[in-house]
C-alpha cells in the first residue's frame, strides 16, 4: 500500500463537484449580468424598442418602466449573488 502520495483530490473526480457546477455557475452569472443591463436601459431609456415593451398595455413614459427596470435589477443581482454561492459552495464529501 502506497504512503501518503500527495495532498489533495481534484474536484473532478468527485460527482457534483465543482466541476459539474461551472456550467450553472455561467448562465445564473450570465442571466444575471444580462438582467442587470436590462434593468438600468429601463431605468434611463425613453424611447424603447418595441420589443421591450410589446405586451405593455400602458404606453405612459415612467410609471411602469421604472418599475420593470427595478424588478430587473433585483432578479439580476440575485441571478449574480446566486452565480457567486454557487461557485463558492464547497462539495460536503471531503
Amino acid at each position: 500500500m502506497p504512503e501518503n502520495q500527495g495532498g489533495s483530490v481534484s474536484s473532478a473526480s468527485l460527482p457534483g463537484g465543482a466541476s459539474a457546477k461551472r456550467p450553472l455557475v455561467i448562465v445564473l452569472g450570465v442571466l444575471g449580468v444580462l438582467a442587470v443591463i436590462l434593468g438600468i436601459v429601463f431605468m434611463v431609456a425613453t424611447g424603447l424598442p418595441h420589443f421591450l415593451t410589446a405586451g405593455s398595455h400602458v404606453h405612459s413614459a415612467s410609471g411602469h418602466h421604472v418599475i420593470r427596470g427595478a424588478v430587473a435589477i433585483v432578479v439580476g443581482v440575485v441571478l449574480v449573488g446566486a452565480a457567486w454561492w454557487f461557485s463558492r459552495s464547497k462539495s460536503s464529501a471531503s
